[in-house]
């Protein structure tokens, strides 16, 4: 299994961040999101440009890129560059866009919220080509993006029936955060019917896990449950789902959704000392059995 890491939001330097999760091993780095998202982060294409500038090995993740939100010819532009900037680098995170943030970015774009899963889907199977530099169709004639690169990993965000088909028919990984081992196992037998009826092999799982290593305040866990109790999970959900204690019981943690079929954890750090985190979560890394 590999592990990952989020970028903070905003109030540490991005650039200092990766450079100490790449210097302590871990696979991959992760940032959100959203033109108006529920808590502020910067614009992700400019992250991972910033990052791919200061490091050399760590996979660039997004977790996960609403593309409904652009035009898609100018997203895959965007990720073309990014695979040319990195070296080939680039995780792509895909999702329709959660309920939880509303649809004040939609109707800021002029896309309609109730559309967003249709125009996702359409998106994803013209991006392919887009990066590629291949001649697509795209609103009635061929279009040509040049330079091409290769096309990076796609993983589909989301734990909807909705998000498993979307995984199946186009995913190379699906990508459920905040989901329990049970679902997520049950989730992998789900993919794995859905892929084979589209003739496809069953995609890899990354899954998102909050965590809080060490010693950490009460006060902390609560306010995390609060909030992911405000993206629509019960309190028992929320409090099954983080990840906390020791970085050796986190890795008990990791290697008991590794037997649930995931291939990939990104530790989601929610307190303030990030720096810290990242270097337990590379220590829980490294515990697994």
């Amino acid at each position: 299994m590999d592990v990952g890491i989020t970028m903070p939001g905003v109030g540490v330097d991005p650039a200092a961040f990766a450079r100490h999760a790449e210097e302590l091993g871990l696979e991959s780095l992760w940032h959100g999101d959203h033109l108006i998202p529920v808590t502020p982060f910067l614009d992700s294409t400019m992250v991972m440009a910033a990052t791919a500038a200061v490091t050399t090995r760590i996979g660039l993740g997004f977790g996960v890129m609403v593309l409904a939100l652009r035009p898609v010819a100018w997203a895959a532009k965007q990720v073309a560059t990014l695979q040319r900037l990195s070296g080939n680098r680039v995780l792509l995170g895909v999702g329709a866009g959660g309920d939880p943030h509303g649809d004040a970015a939609w109707h800021a774009v002029g896309v309609p919220f109730a559309e967003r899963g249709s125009r996702t889907d359409a998106a994803l199977r013209v991006l392919p080509g887009l990066v590629r530099g291949e001649p697509t169709p795209l609103n009635g004639r061929d279009v040509v993006l040049a330079p091409g690169a290769p096309v990076p990993p796609l993983l589909v965000g989301g734990d909807s029936r909705a998000a498993l088909r979307r995984a199946a028919r186009f995913g190379d990984h699906w990508y459920p955060s905040f989901a329990t081992t049970a679902r997520i196992a049950a989730g992998v037998r789900e993919l794995a019917d859905l892929a084979a009826a589209h003739g496809r092999p069953t995609p890899g799982v990354t899954a998102g896990v909050p965590v809080a290593l060490g010693d950490v305040p009460a006060s902390a866990l609560e306010r995390r449950v609060r909030a992911m109790r405000d993206y629509g999970l019960g309190e028992e959900q929320a409090r099954e789902v983080l990840v906390t204690g020791t970085p050796e019981r986190a890795a008990e943690r990791f290697a008991e959704l590794a037997e649930a079929g995931v291939d990939r954890v990104v530790a989601m750090p929610f307190t303030d000392d990030r720096f810290r985190q990242a270097e337990l979560v590379a220590r829980a890394a490294a515990a697994r059995p």
